[in-house]
């Protein structure tokens, strides 16, 4: 038996993502497929997405979030962990989701590895919990303190009283336009709408009304 062999083979599913469709997925299918391979498990299947990880559906994860639900492998292999998901919170909701189901996450450039046997990767599940609860709580402050505002002034952004507005670099827009890209491309990019992106080209002068 091979090291890192296990009785019973595991059977793991490879989830891959690049930001644009101008690269590709290759190096870390390879890379997670040895992993796989090194260790005897069998390769249930491979999940991709070329897309920007700020979307809030992908194609690839939630096929692969979907697959996990009916049991059909029994861990997640990922490269890194901001591969998986588009912010810590959004990282330990699915991580969440996965021990409940008994399905096991392993990134592997990062050692980190949601085995029930391995103290120091649980301890790391608690730590990154923790700091993704103190994340919800700021952002729950943050649109309070927003909506207080907007009420005080009588304002109100979109449907929402006081929704805090994106921050993002103008300017960059812009540059990004001058190089040739796309508006869909530059709002996926910049993780903004596309319609902020025309009002933004429109303010600037880089888009005819």
């Amino acid at each position: 038996m091979r090291e890192g062999e296990e009785t019973h083979p595991v059977k793991a599913a490879i989830y891959a993502r690049v930001s644009t469709t101008d690269q590709t997925n290759s190096i870390q299918v390879r890379e997670l497929k040895d992993y796989v391979g090194h260790r005897g498990w069998t390769l249930a299947s491979v999940y991709q997405d070329q897309m920007s990880g700020a979307k809030t559906s992908r194609p690839g994860l939630d096929q692969l979030m979907a697959d996990a639900r009916r049991r059909k492998f029994d861990a997640v292999i990922v490269w890194k962990l901001d591969r998986f998901g588009r912010s810590l919170v959004h990282c330990v909701s699915g991580i969440q989701e996965l021990a409940s189901l008994g399905v096991r996450f392993i990134a592997t450039s990062q050692g980190l590895d949601t085995d029930e046997s391995n103290p120091a990767s649980k301890l790391l599940m608690h730590i990154l919990a923790a700091v993704a609860q103190f994340e919800r709580e700021l952002i729950r402050e943050r649109v309070s303190a927003g909506m207080k505002a907007a009420s005080k002034h009588g304002t109100k952004t979109g449907n929402a009283i006081g929704r805090p507005r994106r921050i993002f670099d103008r300017d960059e827009v812009a540059r990004l336009r001058a190089t040739g890209l796309s508006i869909e491309k530059i709002a996926s990019k910049m993780a903004i709408g596309v319609g902020t992106v025309v009002r933004v080209l429109r303010t600037g002068g880089n888009i005819s009304a």
